[in-house]
């Protein structure tokens, strides 16, 4: 039999988004940006799909909700702090863009901002959402949800992808 090898680049991927990566959401009167640790890449529906997970009680999921895309920026270099603050720290309060000093840059083909930071971008045009039902979540996972506040998964067609 042949020599099997790890994937490197699905491994490299999962490490990155496991590190932390950044969700930027654009509402009608705020642009949000928050840490993300759960995510999917792959085809779905014959189109190349990025999967995000967003609480129900976080600020960024009433801009999803009505959102037309979104964007997923993996950061390249520490960025331990941002990642932190945008994942402890809730947009309703603070203006996460000033105080992590990130600038918002026109996207290529979708409405809303990438960062403007060194990393792997996605934009993502929103073609699904899904919540999750707890009745079909196996029971094992139920820990993860003490507050019952529950992910809705939103599904989205990768329209660009690029690194800068």
């Amino acid at each position: 039999m042949t020599e099997m090898k790890e994937f490197e680049g699905l491994q490299k991927f999962m490490k990155r988004i496991e590190e932390g990566a950044f969700l930027v959401v654009k509402g009608k009167e705020k642009t949000n940006v928050m840490t993300i640790g759960w995510a999917l890449i792959g085809v779905v529906w014959r189109r190349p799909v990025m999967m995000v997970a967003v609480r129900t009680s976080r600020f960024t999921h009433q801009l999803i909700e009505k959102a037309d895309s979104f964007t997923v920026t993996l950061p390249s270099g520490d960025r331990k702090k941002e990642i932190n603050l945008c994942g402890s720290k809730s947009g309703r309060d603070l203006d996460k863009f000033k105080e992590c000093g990130f600038s918002a840059a026109k996207s290529r083909k979708v409405a809303t901002p990438v960062l403007e930071i060194p990393g792997s971008h996605f934009e993502c045009r929103m073609i699904h959402k899904a919540p999750i039902n707890p009745q079909f979540l196996a029971p094992d996972l139920e820990n993860l949800y003490p507050a019952k506040d529950y992910h809705t998964l939103y599904f989205g067609e990768i329209l660009a992808s690029y690194q800068t």
